[in-house]
């Protein structure tokens, strides 16, 4: 029998334990339940979001479906966080999504891993886990991937289709596969949104905390 202390202290242990699977099915009860309700069904929807997660602040939403090993019991979700649909989460141990974090369609966030050992890979195989941590105001775009370990720091941008496998540090946006850092956000993004199409800040409504930084 493995200890519950395993998912989450980077320990190697047997995932197919029988005790583990039995945690895992009454969590995957919930989320069977959450994927299963009708569009119009958004008050049910919060609250089985508020029963399934570790946390969930005010404003934030999960679109169905949504896949995770633990039915997202390990997800910690800041304020006004937005996910779109196809969230797939290997979430073995905490995954951590910081406030006004938008996560485009078919995001994968993955916590586990295996040795590189192929002994420890046989039929009876050994797994590890590790935290993942995105912080505040980032954008993760369509169907990137985040593997174990990973950390992306505030305000960054997850290009579609990266695969993230070092850590992204704070005001950059990172694309690729492997991810790697394209460029700094810098002045020329108070100008533009898109390509040329230039901001009209006169018309636009933004967060207090963003304001204080738009032109600075």
């Amino acid at each position: 029998m493995n200890s519950d202390s395993q998912l989450h202290d980077g320990s190697m242990y047997q995932a197919m334990d029988d005790d583990l699977i039995r945690a895992q099915r009454a969590h995957m009860e919930l989320l069977y339940d959450f994927n299963h309700t009708r569009p119009t069904e958004t008050r049910k929807r919060e609250e089985l979001l508020c029963k399934m997660l570790a946390e969930i602040g005010e404003g934030s939403f999960i679109e169905p479906p949504f896949f995770a090993n633990w039915g997202g019991c390990f997800l910690h979700l800041g304020r006004h966080v937005y996910i779109n649909h196809n969230l797939s989460l290997v979430d073995d141990t905490h995954i951590y999504i910081g406030d006004c974090t938008k996560l485009g369609p078919n995001v994968m966030i993955c916590t586990a891993g295996h040795p590189i050992l192929p002994e420890l890979r046989g039929c009876s195989p050994y797994q590890f886990n590790a935290p993942v941590h995105i912080g505040y105001n980032c954008w993760i775009g369509a169907g990137a991937c985040l593997l174990p370990g990973i950390t992306i720091g505030d305000h960054s941008i997850i290009g579609a289709g990266s695969v993230v496998t070092k850590d992204i540090p704070t005001r950059t946006v990172a694309v690729g596969n492997p991810c790697r850092i394209l460029r700094s956000i810098s002045d020329r993004d108070k100008e533009f949104y898109f390509k040329n199409k230039t901001i009209d800040w006169d018309s636009i409504q933004i967060s207090s905390d963003v304001v204080q930084n738009k032109r600075t």
